[in-house]
């Protein structure tokens, strides 16, 4: 008998390139000629990002900056969650705060379920396990096309595929 193949999939960001990317916004910040004058700056603020200028227009700008070193570094901006995305007045200065997503929702998971259910190759399994998803079959081409179209599918995560065995 076949041993099953499977594979996790998971949510996960690699805070030290989130880390280096914010570096990296905040001195171009500082640099920049349109954000002199204006208070501009990024900032961990606990567990989330935290953008500060004296408009909404320059905190969106600051956001836009941060979201293209991000991209630089290779990690998805729906693992950015900036609630309704707009910069909220505190004082004299706006400020908008984005939380780094980690981890499959249950929702996400049951969603992700449905569609390999619904759409994949007969005789895939799936098992929600905390925050992530297992899937396992018997062959391994199977396992590959479930990769292929999860990939396609439209969810509110960024999706990695690992412990493919």
């Amino acid at each position: 008998m076949a041993s099953e193949s499977s594979f996790d999939v998971v949510s996960k960001v690699d805070r030290q390139e989130v880390d280096n990317a914010l570096n990296q916004a905040a001195k171009e910040i500082a640099q920049r000629y349109d954000f002199k004058g204006v208070g501009a700056s990024i900032s961990w603020s606990g567990e989330s990002v935290l953008m500060v200028a004296n408009s909404a227009e320059r905190v969106l700008a600051v956001l836009d900056v941060f979201q293209s070193k991000l991209i630089k570094r290779g990690i998805s901006l729906k693992a950015l969650d900036t609630g309704d995305g707009e910069p909220k007045p505190s004082g004299k200065e706006y400020r908008l705060a984005a939380a780094i997503q980690e981890g499959l929702s249950s929702e996400v998971a049951k969603k992700l379920a449905k569609i390999v259910r619904d759409e994949g190759p007969k005789g895939v399994k799936t098992q929600i396990q905390g925050d992530e998803l297992r899937v396992s079959a018997k062959s391994r081409d199977d396992l590959q096309a479930v990769i292929a179209l999860l990939k396609g599918a439209d969810v509110d995560a960024a999706l990695q595929f690992v412990n493919y065995r």
